[in-house]
């Protein structure tokens, strides 16, 4: 029996919660260098414009066809929340994304074979009101979440931005944006049998 949210048919205009993690539960990010490398690739493939090789013409690219809410980068895993509009957008995105870091990722470190696990795991977002759920999960991976350094939390409540990352589907939910998207993350305890059923999607059958 494949792995629960392995095999899937993607739709059109749907919301997904991407999770990747390291082949035999290993890191996959081992230093600083490895996690900046891995949000250049976001950019490279999510920005506005298309971005150029130095020796092969232009990157793939998928900024008017994806769109990536939050992101959280952990040791041995990867989750994101994306948006896409085409049924095979975010297929292609994370195909390119998984396949460039993984040789760098090699290169650097001078070893060989798969950097993630099997095929990323990908569940649909159904309701308003998951999504939010969703974002707040990803943020809160960190036991220090508010400090950390390789999530979107930094776009969310700090004034930072990038054209490569969206947030306004999760803050225009909320009617004081930072404050109120504030309040929802620390209030979870609550919530904390949401937080576990997404917990159990990500689980290996």
């Amino acid at each position: 029996m494949p792995a629960r949210n392995i095999i899937k048919e993607y739709a059109d205009h749907q919301y997904y919660h991407v999770y990747s993690r390291g082949v035999a539960k290993q890191p996959v990010f081992l230093d600083a260098n490895d996690y900046s490398y891995f949000l250049s690739l976001l950019t490279r493939y999510l920005s506005a414009k298309p971005a150029n090789s130095p020796h092969h013409g232009p990157y793939p690219h998928f900024g008017n066809r994806v769109q990536l809410l939050t992101y959280c980068l952990m040791p041995n895993h990867v989750h994101l929340l994306i948006y896409q509009s085409d049924a095979l957008a975010m297929t292609e995105l994370l195909r390119a994304l998984m396949t460039s870091y993984s040789m760098y990722f090699n290169h650097k470190h001078e070893r060989v074979g798969p950097v993630f696990q099997s095929r990323y795991k990908a569940s649909r977002i159904t309701s308003d009101a998951y999504l939010q759920h969703i974002s707040r999960y990803i943020h809160l991976n960190p036991v220090d979440w508010r400090l950390y350094e390789y999530s979107s939390i930094c776009y969310y409540l700090d004034g930072y931005y990038a054209e490569w990352l969206k947030t306004e589907p999760i803050m225009s939910i909320f009617a004081n944006e930072v404050a109120g998207y504030t309040r929802f993350l620390n209030d979870y305890a609550d919530q904390k049998q949401m937080l576990d059923e997404i917990k159990w999607e990500l689980a290996d059958s």
